[in-house]
């Protein structure tokens, strides 16, 4: 009697906690029994065993996400959440470590010249990857809505904050002030980073590159040591500020010396390690804040007064 107790308490609670996550797999959420063997199956529907997946051959980075997006299509359907890449990620941190390992000045610092990061080599054969169980995941999906992104523009930093706690600190490069025309647009825009409260509405995953100055499309990059290498694939997260899609995206930059500046067309600029740990931690809907703030505060006290980049004090 006491076991059977504890099976249906075990089986209200996973119950309560996934449909705090909007479960989607309602026909998984079936009817308690008080025959203890009904309790056992729903509970072990709802709160099975973390899956095992075998990687059989070397995923480089050329191929990383469609290798992502097929273990979660095949995985999505047999678990009562909704799967995804970041779900999926975050339940494997080492992924986060080994993508920002193809950083090309990480690369560099370890004597290692890196011409194309496509082709290296993120997901060795015989690694692992974990299928989260149903509470692993739950308390994933709740992260990722208690999570924002903080942007201070006059203090060049990116900050990732979880439950009001501070997770990350990056250092990146805003817009420039001033005015210039742009081919994309095809007008005069101002290149001031724009402020406001806002959410990530995409992923560009598979990036093409252009001029946005003249239009025209390249494929390769001068680093800041002066050499040559192909672009790298990093996702670009694209925002909605105020409920304007103004093309402002969170993206990377291949040359590190920039960062701390007011450089870009608008952008905001991270270095490539940070860009993937950003993109981890900023799956669809999360929230986004971008300000203007001149003065930081430590316990309640101001600390320092920042430089007025954009002239706005007056």
């Amino acid at each position: 009697m006491k076991i059977r107790l504890i099976y249906l308490m075990t089986l209200i609670f996973s119950l309560v906690f996934l449909n705090s996550c909007q479960s989607k797999k309602q026909s998984n959420l079936e009817t308690a029994q008080i025959d203890s063997t009904g309790i056992t199956l729903v509970y072990q529907k709802l709160v099975n065993e973390p899956t095992l997946i075998q990687i059989s051959k070397d995923i480089r980075v050329g191929k990383y996400f469609q290798f992502m997006d097929s273990v979660v299509g095949k995985y999505d359907s047999i678990v009562p959440y909704d799967l995804s890449e970041h779900l999926l990620v975050r339940n494997n941190p080492w992924i986060i470590d080994t993508l920002e390992n193809t950083d090309y000045y990480r690369m560099m610092a370890r004597d290692s010249f890196v011409y194309d990061q496509k082709q290296m080599i993120v997901l060795p054969k015989g690694s692992q990857l974990t299928i989260p169980d149903s509470l692993s995941a739950c308390k994933l999906l709740e992260a990722f809505s208690n999570t924002e992104i903080d942007v201070n523009i006059p203090e060049y930093k990116l900050r990732i904050f979880q439950d009001s706690i501070l997770l990350y600190e990056f250092p990146v490069r805003v817009g420039q002030f001033r005015e210039r025309y742009l081919k994309f647009g095809d007008r005069v825009t101002d290149l001031r980073t724009k402020t406001g409260k806002g959410t990530i509405v995409k992923h560009v995953k598979h990036p093409d590159f252009y001029n946005p100055v003249n239009g025209k499309r390249f494929y390769v990059t001068r680093r800041d040591d002066e050499k040559t290498t192909m672009m790298p694939q990093i996702p670009w997260i694209e925002t909605e500020i105020n409920n304007v899609r103004n093309g402002q995206m969170i993206h990377p930059t291949t040359n590190p010396k920039t960062l701390g500046k007011a450089y870009s067309n608008g952008c905001i600029g991270l270095g490539e390690a940070d860009s993937w740990r950003v993109y981890y931690y900023a799956p669809l809907g999360t929230k986004l804040r971008i300000r203007y703030d001149l003065e930081t505060y430590d316990e309640g006290m101001v600390i320092s007064v920042l430089r007025d980049i954009y002239h706005l004090a007056n």
